[in-house]
């Protein structure tokens, strides 16, 4: 079982797992490009995701500064690391909701 949470603002999708893996790489891999290349995912793909995570925000999740010769680097925010804190949390304890009928729901399952 595998929950998948999506959180909206609006009608756009602030945060969901595609969303939060992304800003989970931005942190590992200080850097968009490389986040989006571990990622398996365009450039451009990651820089929407990351223009509509920010615009559904009060402060932004992530902060660029741009490339050239020292190649481009990308941080996050306090709120950026309270909103993926807070999300993996979310998933982690809808996990821990679940689990009693998922049990049962596996005994009707075939083998």
């Amino acid at each position: 079982m595998r929950p998948r949470l999506r959180v909206y603002h609006g009608d756009e999708i602030a945060l969901g797992p595609g969303k939060v893996d992304l800003l989970q790489a931005i942190d590992e891999a200080g850097t968009l490009a490389e986040a989006a290349r571990r990622l398996g995912m365009s450039y451009m793909r990651a820089w929407k995701l990351l223009q509509t995570m920010n615009s559904c925000f009060k402060e932004p999740l992530v902060d660029t500064a741009r490339g050239g010769a020292g190649h481009g680097k990308a941080t996050l925010t306090a709120t950026g690391r309270a909103a993926l804190t807070l999300y993996r949390r979310m998933e982690l304890e809808t996990a821990q909701a679940i689990e009693p009928a998922w049990r049962e729901l596996l005994g009707h399952l075939e083998d």
